[in-house]
């Protein structure tokens, strides 16, 4: 509402009243407000055009690349009772060192003396197969002196049988002449006693003839009887030679048998020995699994069994030893669909749980407190959890990572990827773009594609 004026108004007044309106409602003070709003727009689209970093961030823990490095559990390989505990938890101890030590609990193995006494049984069995062998040297040699005795044998009995065909051979042509003689003197005492008959010739004559008849067919008969003789005793060659034939191989068969059964018992002996061998190999082994050693240098944690003469299962875990010097690398866990982003040798900045770092995402240049390292093992199967797995080893070119970490420590990663302008990052983001596809060159520098 206007004041109303009176005619009773005094011109000074009047003006005060105007200059305090003026300086209240600040009629003629030139407003800021639109210099501002330029200012923040210009940086603003300043700033939209300014270099940002894409990265895929993820959680994950510290491990390491070797198996060898990661905590290992101390089992023990046979069953026992416990004698003596030689560390305590938290100890650290040196590859060699005893952790533990055992008692025996089976009665198979409870004989003080069992490896001697395995030890004079392999000897005795190694003795008797050695004595076997021997056996079996003998009969070779006998059976080699068998067969030349009775090669020896048969040649005589070859040369007998030869000697007897010849004596066949000479009696046959003794035969033949005494035939040829007795018929002619049979002829001639036919034609004598025709001329006895006739008158020509006298007795006496007659007579002589017939003697000589009588002496050839005599002499023809004593040629037949040695012919059959003879070959009688042929025969009887054969088969004596047939007898002596026998009587060797009988011999030879024999020997042989007698070789035959030693190299059995030499081989059965021989695997006796190969088992009482492994028995005095796995006793003398066992008798040095009572005590326990610690596989390598580290700190002994977890130990399950506590006190004197516990019992322990075959297999059953004794205590879990943490290496002492270690390769740490970095477990994590990416989307399916970051896996294509990801390459062998990329660089990767971690942040570790428990070690202050100021970060920003676009700007790992100016982030701080955050420490370097690069893809080692990219797995191709997918987790339990739906995520693949990466192991992310630490970068040799950049500043070591803390000494003071821990296995287990938490720790986050981000993965860097391709500059682009903040607007083209705000806009992917607005539309749930992925990250732009890149490859890594040979010089482990990131270029779009």
């Amino acid at each position: 509402m206007t004041p109303h004026k009176t005619g009773h108004d005094h011109p000074l007044q009047t003006d005060t009243s105007l200059a305090a309106n003026e300086a209240i409602f600040m009629v003629h003070h030139r407003s800021k407000i639109r210099r501002w709003f330029y200012v923040a727009l210009g940086s603003a689209l300043f700033m939209l055009f300014l270099p940002w970093t894409q990265n895929i961030r993820a959680r994950g823990a510290v491990t390491t690349l070797m198996q060898e490095h990661r905590p290992q559990e101390i089992p023990t390989i046979i069953p026992g009772r416990v004698l003596k505990w030689h560390v305590r938890e938290g100890d650290i101890v040196r590859q060699g060192d005893t952790i533990i030590q055992l008692a025996e609990i089976k009665d198979s193995y409870l004989d003080p003396n069992l490896v001697a006494r395995t030890r004079e049984q392999l000897d005795a069995k190694r003795s008797s197969v050695e004595s076997y062998r021997n056996k079996s040297q003998t009969a070779q040699q006998q059976i080699a002196a068998l067969r030349e005795a009775m090669d020896l044998k048969m040649q005589d009995m070859e040369n007998k049988i030869r000697q007897q065909l010849l004596k066949i051979r000479s009696d046959s042509m003794d035969l033949l002449a005494a035939g040829n003689d007795l018929e002619i003197k049979t002829a001639q005492f036919r034609r004598q006693k025709v001329m006895y008959d006739s008158g020509v010739v006298s007795l006496v004559q007659l007579e002589q003839r017939n003697q000589a008849y009588q002496e050839s067919m005599a002499k023809r008969t004593s040629a037949e009887i040695k012919l059959t003789n003879t070959r009688q005793e042929y025969f009887r060659l054969q088969i004596e030679r047939n007898g002596e034939l026998q009587q060797y191989l009988e011999k030879i068969s024999k020997a042989e048998g007698d070789r035959y059964q030693a190299l059995s018992q030499v081989q059965s002996g021989t695997g006796e020995i190969a088992k009482l061998e492994n028995e005095f190999t796995n006793y003398t082994i066992r008798n040095g699994l009572y005590t326990v050693l610690a596989p390598q240098d580290g700190q002994v944690v977890k130990a399950k069994k506590a006190g004197i003469g516990e019992i322990l299962k075959e297999g059953e875990m004794i205590a879990e030893i943490v290496p002492t010097r270690v390769d740490y690398a970095i477990e994590m866990f990416v989307r399916p669909v970051d896996l294509p982003l990801l390459n062998i040798g990329q660089k990767v900045r971690l942040l570790f749980d428990g070690f202050p770092a100021i970060v920003f995402s676009g700007w790992p240049a100016a982030s701080y407190g955050t420490f370097g390292g690069e893809v080692a093992a990219i797995e191709s199967n997918v987790s339990s959890n739906g995520k693949f797995r990466i192991l992310i080893r630490e970068a040799t070119d950049e500043k070591p990572w803390p000494r003071q970490l821990m296995m287990g420590t938490g720790a986050q990663g981000i993965a860097l990827l391709k500059d682009v302008p903040i607007w083209y990052e705000l806009w992917r983001n607005i539309n749930g773009f992925p990250p732009d596809f890149y490859q890594t060159p040979d010089n482990g520098k990131a270029a779009g594609k």
